[in-house]
């Protein structure tokens, strides 16, 4: 039995048709800056790097990092 604790790093955009697209990155590096990541996330659009089943990247939405703890109650034997 143990407890972990994970990050994960969420990137929203909008595509052409108004809709969310989500990029979910594990582990994200801990001294990551918002500046860094909006760099990113603007170069993913600008390069047009995906395309969604609503078009291309547009705009950003929204940029979370999620923390999560997992305690482990039960290992079988």
């Amino acid at each position: 039995m143990a407890v972990t604790t994970t990050q994960t790093l969420r990137m929203v955009f909008k595509n052409e048709s108004g809709s969310n697209f989500t990029i979910s990155l594990d582990n994200p590096r801990d001294n990551v800056t918002a500046a860094e990541i909006e760099a990113v996330m603007d170069l993913i659009i600008s390069r047009n790097v995906f395309l969604t089943g609503g078009g291309a990247l547009v705009s950003k939405q929204d940029v979370q990092i999620i923390d999560r703890t997992t305690n482990d109650l039960y290992d079988p034997a």
